[in-house]
């Protein structure tokens, strides 16, 4: 797919020499990718907040059980 992007250029040629990369293109599918992949760990993080804790869960019990 084809894109007309307005972007910084400084900002795209000290990401591509930081990230090592040899085209403009392979930075902004890194940075596209490494965007995605933040923002899916954030909602796992989220998730922790939504699991129910027994307080009376015996870990030792069910690793006796095998």
């Amino acid at each position: 797919m084809a894109t007309n992007l307005a972007l910084d250029d400084k900002l795209l040629e000290e990401a591509r020499i930081v990230g090592k990369h040899s085209t403009k293109k392979a930075v902004v599918n890194e940075a596209l990718a490494e965007y995605i992949q933040r923002r899916k760990q954030a909602e796992i993080i989220n998730l922790f907040h939504a699991v129910d804790y027994d307080p009376d869960y015996d870990y030792k019990t069910q690793r006796n059980k095998r």
